[in-house]
């Protein structure tokens, strides 16, 4: 199940691992501000997801719960570009569990990029018989994506 809501704050995350901060990170530049992908949230990203926010009349409160979720979310398939594929590359890395990298994090989706969208698609439906397995990451695929479900 997605995260319920993230409290920003400056420093490491407790809650979050690097690999979910890091997708916001990517996430909140594909959606244009201008932050480091660290992994740690600072002033930066705290700004950032504020003026998100503002920007798409969401409740402003700095927390990335469902709502600001949703609007972050971009749908990538074969050939999308940029910072919202390389979220995508983070996840599938920090999901192999094997302490390397299953992708390159070049923001490009790729026939390997997506067929490890297939992959974890295919997982998905273990638990959710009626999710779809087309190796597009919309706003279905993005939830159980980037709240820490399904490693493997």
């Amino acid at each position: 199940m997605m995260q319920q809501g993230l409290v920003l704050s400056q420093g490491p995350y407790s809650n979050w691992t690097q690999a979910e901060t890091r997708s916001l990170q990517y996430l909140l530049r594909a959606r244009g501000a201008r932050i480091a992908v660290d992994g740690i949230v600072g002033p930066q990203t705290e700004a950032a997801v504020v003026a998100f926010q503002r920007t798409h009349h969401l409740v402003v409160d700095g927390i990335v719960g469902p709502q600001t979720w949703g609007a972050l979310y971009i749908t990538l398939a074969l050939g999308s570009r940029g910072d919202a594929v390389r979220a995508v590359q983070e996840q599938a890395n920090f999901r192999n569990l094997k302490n390397g990298h299953t992708l390159v994090v070049d923001g490009i989706f790729g026939p390997l990029t997506r067929a490890w969208v297939i992959q974890f698609q295919q997982e998905v439906v273990y638990s959710d018989k009626s999710f779809p397995v087309d190796g597009v990451v919309g706003p279905l695929t993005w939830p159980p994506l980037v709240g820490g479900m399904y490693s493997y």
